[in-house]
C-alpha cells in the first residue's frame, strides 16, 4: 500500500516537472476530438469554444505553463458553430504571454457559421424549366422554424437569388413618386407574379437599396411598386443618394428578386418557406449529388468584446479561416444605406437648411452598422495574421469602438458581401451623420491600428455601395501595402461626417497600397476617398489603376483615382501613381490639402513597391479579376472649338461640368473659344454645347497627328507636377498634296528629325501636340507651371540648327486662319480665367 502511494507521488512530481518545463501551453483541437478530452495533441478537444474555456481556466489559476503564452492549435477541418465564439476580457493575455488561436502546421482550419444542405433530388417542375434541370431539397429548420438566409454557395461559388433579369442585365425604373412612396417600372414579362418576400434591388448614385415589395399593381406594360415599412418612408424621404432620373444617362437600374416565378436560369436558387423547400438550377458541370451546398446561419462568428475599463488584449488569430456568415436585416427591415453600407434609420430633407455645425446643411440622417463575421469592441494589442475571410454575407472584419494598437496583416478577404474591413465609429445610432465626433474619453476612439499586407478581392458583392477598407472616425490609423481588386464601389474610404469642423480624426496614413479593378457597379467612386478634417494625414505612394466600366452608373464620367470629398482638409497627397489626373476636390475644408506629383509620371519604383510585401506575397495568387467585365477607357487629350459670338463663359463651364474633363481649360481669340483637356466621348460634349449654342460652329480636335511627351522622349528628365498650356491655331495651305506632306513630316519626325524632340527636351516642354480638323491645326504646348514660353522657346535651337531648318520648312505649309492679319500664321489664344 505504501509503495503504491509513493509511486503516485512520484508520478505527480514527474507531471508537475514536465508541465513547468514547457515554456508555453498547448491546447489542441480536432474535428475527431472530444470536448471531454484533456486537449493534448494525442487527445484533442472537439471545439475551439472548449479550448478557449480551458485557456481561460489556465489564466484564472495562473498555471505556470502559460509563462510564454497559450497556443490553441486547430487541426485541419471545418468547425461548425452553433453560437459565435465570444472572447472576453478574462481571455486576455500579456505581451509576454499572449493567447493565440492558430492553425496546425500546413493546415487550413475553417470556423464556419454555415449549414450544408444535402439529399438533393432533381425533377421539380417550375416555370416551364425542364424537370431534369431543377433540383430540390428540404429547407433546413431550427426550433421548428425555417432557417432564413439570403445567400447560397455551391462548391464555394455564390449562387444567384432568383431574379427578374438574366445574367448581369438590369432594367431601368420609369419614375419614382416620393409623395406616394411608389415606383413605376417596365413590366413586360407577365410570367413574374407578386409573391410575399419579393424585393427590389435598386442602384442610386453611390449606393444601392434592398426594398421589400408590398404590392405590384400591373397596368399594361408597366407596374407600380409599393414597399414595406420602414424602408418605404426612408427611401422616399432621404435626399442623398436618391433614385436617379436622367434622359442623358438613363434612370436608376434595378431588378426584382426572391420570387419562385423568376427561377429560370442556371445558377439561380429560391427558398420556398411556405413549403419548406429549396430549389436550385445547377450551372454547367455542377453535380448536386456530390456538390457541397452551404447556406449561412450565424450573422456573427467571433465577437471580441471588452469594456472601456477592461479591454480584451493580447489575443491573436493566426492561419484561421472564417467562412459563411449570414446577413438578415434586409429581409427584416429593408436596407437603405447612406454610404459605405451604413444603413439609414431615419433621414429627411430640412425645410429650412442649417444646423449649428453647418449653416448650409439641407438634410439629416441617422445610420446603423451592419453585422460582421468578426466584430471587435474595446480591444487592444490583438492581431489577425494569415487568416482567411471568405464567403461572408456582410462585413468581414469590424474594429468598431474602443480599439487600439491592433494589427491586421497578411490576411485574405475574398467573396465578401459588404466591406472587407471596417474601422472606427461611423456615427452611432443616436448621432446625426453630419456631426463631427468629439468625445471626452479618448479610450472610445479607434486609434493606432495597423492594416498591412492584406489581399482584399471580390468584395462588396451583395451591398454594392461598400468598399475594400472603410474607416470612419479614426486616429493614427495606418493602411499600408494592401492590394485591393474587384470591388463594386471604391477601394479605400477614410473619414466620416461631411464636415471641416475639428473632430477626433488626425494623423491617418494610406501608404503604398495597390488598388485596381474597382467601380464595377457604381460611380461617384474613387480608388481612395476621404471625408472631413484629418490634420497631419497622408496619402502617399499608392498605385491606382484599371477602373471597371459600370453599365449601370448614373454618371458615366464620375469615376476617379483620388477624391477628397466634403470637408476634407489636413491631408498631404503626393507621389501617387495614377493612370491620368482623374481627381476631384469637392467642397474641401478652408485649411486645404497639399497636392504634389499625383500622375503617371511618378517614379516607377513607387508603382513596383506598392501592394503586398514578403512574407505574404503568395496571397497575390488569389487575386480576383472579372476579365469579362469591361474597363474604362482613359480620357484622351481633345480640343473643342466653338466659333460664334457672345459666349457666356460661366454658362459654357456649367454646360460641360458633367463631362468631368481632366485639366479643363478655356482659351479665346475673337469669336473662337477653345476647350482643352482630357475627356471621354467628346461627341457627347459637342452635342450638349450645340443644344445651348445652336448657331455656333463646333469642331472637335482629337487623335493628334503629332504627340511629343517629355516623359517618353527626354532621358533622365523629371516631369513637372503642374503644367500650363499654351494654345495656338493656324491653317494648312489649301493644297491637299502639301497637307499630306505636312502630316507625313510629323508622322516620321521622331525618326527622321530627332533633333526636334531633343530641342523640346532642352526647353523643358512637357508636351507638344498638333491636332488637325480639315485644314485647321490646333497646337498645344505644355510647359511647367510658372515658366514662360518666350524664355523657354529659344532653348529649342541652342546648339541645334536643325530646329531652324525644320521651322523654315514648315512655313510653306502653314497660313493664318480667317480673321488673322496678313503677316500672322499662328494665333495665340488667351486663357480664360
Amino acid at each position: 500500500m505504501r509503495l503504491t502511494i509513493l509511486h503516485k507521488i512520484f508520478l505527480a512530481f514527474l507531471m508537475t516537472f514536465s508541465v513547468s518545463s514547457v515554456s508555453a501551453a498547448e491546447i489542441w483541437v480536432s474535428t475527431t476530438g472530444k470536448d471531454t478530452n484533456d486537449g493534448t495533441k494525442a487527445n484533442p478537444l472537439a471545439t475551439v469554444h472548449m479550448a478557449m474555456r480551458k485557456a481561460r481556466e489556465l489564466r484564472r489559476l495562473k498555471d505556470p505553463s502559460i509563462k510564454d503564452g497559450i497556443h490553441i492549435i486547430v487541426q485541419n477541418g471545418t468547425y461548425y458553430l452553433n453560437a459565435p465564439l465570444f472572447v472576453r476580457p478574462e481571455d486576455s493575455g500579456t505581451a509576454e504571454s499572449p493567447t493565440t488561436i492558430e492553425a496546425d502546421a500546413n493546415a487550413r482550419p475553417i470556423i464556419s457559421g454555415g449549414f450544408e444542405i444535402k439529399n438533393w433530388k432533381k425533377g421539380a417542375n417550375i416555370n416551364g424549366v425542364k424537370k431534369a434541370n431543377i433540383w430540390v431539397a428540404d429547407a433546413p429548420q431550427k426550433a421548428g422554424e425555417i432557417i432564413n438566409y439570403r445567400q447560397l454557395w455551391v462548391n464555394g461559388k455564390k449562387a444567384v437569388r432568383a431574379k427578374s433579369t438574366s445574367g448581369n442585365q438590369m432594367d431601368r425604373i420609369l419614375s419614382w413618386d416620393a409623395a406616394t412612396e411608389t415606383c413605376w417600372i417596365p413590366f413586360k414579362d407577365k410570367s413574374i407574379k407578386y409573391e410575399s418576400g419579393m424585393e427590389m434591388f435598386i442602384i442610386q448614385w453611390w449606393s444601392t437599396a434592398n426594398l421589400r415589395i408590398k404590392n405590384i399593381e400591373v397596368q399594361k406594360d408597366s407596374a407600380r411598386l409599393s414597399f414595406e415599412q420602414p424602408e418605404s418612408r426612408i427611401q422616399s424621404e432621404h435626399p442623398w443618394p436618391a433614385p436617379w432620373i436622367s434622359k442623358n444617362n438613363g434612370n436608376s437600374a434595378f431588378f426584382l428578386n426572391n420570387g419562385i416565378s423568376m427561377l429560370n436560369e442556371a445558377g439561380e436558387w429560391y427558398l420556398d418557406k411556405k413549403n419548406a423547400k429549396i430549389y436550385y438550377i445547377p450551372r454547367e458541370g455542377e453535380d448536386l449529388t456530390s456538390a457541397k451546398v452551404t447556406v449561412p446561419v450565424l450573422e456573427n462568428l467571433v465577437e471580441i468584446k471588452g469594456t472601456i475599463d477592461s479591454p480584451v488584449h493580447h489575443f491573436n488569430f493566426k492561419g484561421i479561416s472564417f467562412q459563411y456568415s449570414n446577413w438578415l436585416r434586409p429581409s427584416q427591415q429593408g436596407h437603405v444605406p447612406l454610404q459605405a453600407g451604413m444603413y439609414l434609420l431615419d433621414a429627411y430633407k430640412l425645410k429650412i437648411p442649417g444646423t449649428p455645425n453647418q449653416a448650409n446643411l439641407e438634410n439629416q440622417g441617422w445610420v446603423g452598422r451592419p453585422r460582421a463575421a468578426v466584430e471587435v469592441n474595446y480591444a487592444h494589442n490583438n492581431q489577425f495574421e494569415s487568416c482567411r475571410f471568405e464567403h461572408l454575407s456582410s462585413t468581414g472584419l469590424d474594429f468598431n469602438k474602443g480599439t487600439n494598437h491592433n494589427t491586421i496583416k497578411g490576411n485574405l478577404f475574398k467573396d465578401i458581401g459588404g466591406n472587407a474591413i471596417n474601422v472606427g465609429v461611423f456615427s452611432e445610432e443616436a448621432f446625426e451623420a453630419h456631426l463631427p465626433l468629439v468625445i471626452k474619453d479618448e479610450r472610445e476612439i479607434c486609434s493606432d491600428e495597423l492594416i498591412t499586407d492584406n489581399l482584399i478581392t471580390n468584395v462588396a458583392n451583395e451591398d454594392w455601395g461598400c468598399l475594400g477598407i472603410a474607416a470612419g472616425f479614426v486616429k493614427n490609423l495606418t493602411i499600408e501595402h494592401n492590394e485591393i481588386s474587384d470591388v463594386a464601389y471604391s477601394g479605400i474610404s477614410m473619414g466620416w461626417g461631411w464636415t471641416h469642423t475639428k473632430n477626433v480624426m488626425e494623423n491617418n496614413k494610406i501608404i503604398g497600397n495597390k488598388i485596381h479593378h474597382y467601380a464595377k457597379h457604381l460611380h461617384d467612386v474613387s480608388g481612395i476617398y476621404t471625408l472631413s478634417s484629418q490634420p497631419n494625414s497622408r496619402i502617399e505612394e499608392n498605385y491606382i489603376d484599371k477602373v471597371y466600366n459600370s453599365p449601370y452608373a448614373h454618371d458615366p464620367f464620375l469615376w476617379l483615382y483620388l477624391y477628397t470629398d466634403e470637408g476634407s482638409q489636413g491631408f498631404t497627397i503626393k507621389n501617387n501613381w495614377i493612370a491620368t489626373e482623374k481627381i476631384l476636390k469637392n467642397n474641401n475644408g478652408p485649411e486645404g490639402n497639399i497636392w504634389e506629383n499625383n500622375n503617371p509620371y511618378v517614379s516607377t519604383k513607387i508603382k513596383e513597391a506598392a501592394g503586398i510585401r514578403a512574407p505574404y506575397i503568395n496571397l497575390t495568387k488569389e487575386v480576383a479579376i472579372d476579365e469579362k467585365w469591361g474597363l474604362q477607357e482613359l480620357p484622351k487629350a481633345v480640343a473643342i472649338e466653338m466659333i460664334g459670338s457672345d459666349f457666356d463663359i460661366e454658362k459654357v463651364k456649367s454646360t460641360i461640368k458633367g463631362f468631368r474633363i481632366v485639366g479643363e481649360s478655356l482659351y479665346q481669340w475673337k469669336n473662337h473659344l477653345v476647350i482643352y483637356g482630357k475627356m471621354n466621348q467628346p461627341e457627347r460634349t459637342k452635342k450638349k454645347l450645340a443644344l445651348v449654342y445652336p448657331s455656333a460652329q463646333i469642331k472637335i480636335y482629337e487623335n493628334p497627328i503629332y504627340d511629343f511627351q517629355n516623359f517618353e522622349r527626354c532621358k533622365d528628365s523629371k516631369t513637372a507636377s503642374e503644367w500650363e498650356n499654351i494654345v495656338l491655331t493656324a491653317n494648312l495651305v489649301d493644297d491637299p498634296k502639301l497637307q499630306k506632306e505636312y502630316v507625313d513630316y510629323h508622322t516620321t519626325q521622331f525618326e527622321k528629325w530627332p533633333e526636334i524632340a531633343k530641342g523640346f527636351c532642352n526647353a523643358d516642354f512637357q508636351q507638344l501636340q498638333v491636332f488637325k480638323n480639315d485644314r485647321q491645326l490646333m497646337l498645344i504646348i505644355s510647359i511647367p507651371k510658372g515658366e514662360n514660353l518666350d524664355k523657354l522657346n529659344p532653348k529649342t535651337t541652342e546648339n541645334n540648327p536643325r530646329v531652324n531648318d525644320w521651322n523654315a520648312l514648315m512655313k510653306k505649309y502653314q497660313t493664318g486662319i480667317e480673321g488673322a492679319k496678313p503677316d500672322e500664321t499662328w494665333i495665340f489664344l488667351n486663357k480664360v480665367n
